[in-house]
């Protein structure tokens, strides 16, 4: 595998894809197989053979000709690029629809991330078990951080308290943040943020649906 210097220079995209590739791996191991081509990985995340083996040369992986890449040894080393090597605490803060359906689908998926708090100002939420995580009010983020190790925070509250949500969070020593408010938010360089708006998403995919029909084609995924 790369040394750690190497590792920090993988693409940002690199490192979405890897996570979009052992997926994938996964499933075709539930399956039964143990080797799978480039193309055949290209075909289900909707992008190109060439990406797939530029990802994982990027990473120091290869496969053979005539078997393709071995599904285990490959799964294994994107856990051990990705992974931390102990367990990651994730704190959810807004317990609301969109904050309680991350934590129903996320803990189990991986063994060394998991949510272990959820945090919100309604009276009615807090001190109660959410979908298995106790829920905290936000006066109690900085105890909370502090005593659960927790590392990541996602923002799932309303746009309007988003920046201060973030600062709280920051201030308790969070050192990643995922923002799913359309509000843009800042942090300090120590800290790691990745903002996902579902709404520009949502009107890029209609922008390509949009375009295709004016051509009469078929929409092609995009990555």
């Amino acid at each position: 595998m790369k040394d750690h210097q190497e590792l920090l220079n993988l693409p940002h995209k690199t490192i979405e894809r890897l996570s979009q590739y052992r997926r994938a791996l996964l499933l075709c191991l539930e399956d039964g197989r143990t080797h799978i081509f480039s193309h055949e990985i290209a075909k289900i995340q909707h992008i190109t053979p060439v990406q797939v083996r530029r990802d994982l040369m990027l990473i120091g992986y290869s496969g053979t000709l005539r078997k393709g890449y071995n599904i285990r040894e490959l799964i294994d080393l994107i856990g051990e690029i990705i992974d931390s090597e102990e367990m990651i605490n994730v704190a959810v803060v807004g317990v609301g629809n969109l904050g309680r359906a991350l934590i129903k689908y996320f803990n189990g998926k991986r063994h060394k991330l998991y949510i272990v708090a959820g945090f919100d100002i309604n009276p009615e939420k807090i001190g109660k078990i959410i979908n298995g995580i106790p829920c905290f009010g936000t006066e109690d983020m900085d105890r909370v951080v502090r005593e659960k190790n927790i590392k990541i925070g996602i923002l799932t509250v309303p746009a309007a308290n988003a920046i201060e949500s973030s600062k709280r969070l920051v201030d308790a020593g969070i050192k990643g943040i995922v923002n799913y408010t359309p509000k843009p938010i800042e942090v300090p360089d120590n800290v790691y943020l990745e903002e996902y708006d579902m709404v520009t998403t949502l009107e890029k995919v209609a922008f390509y649906v949009k375009m295709a029909e004016l051509k009469g084609e078929k929409v092609e995924g995009g990555n």
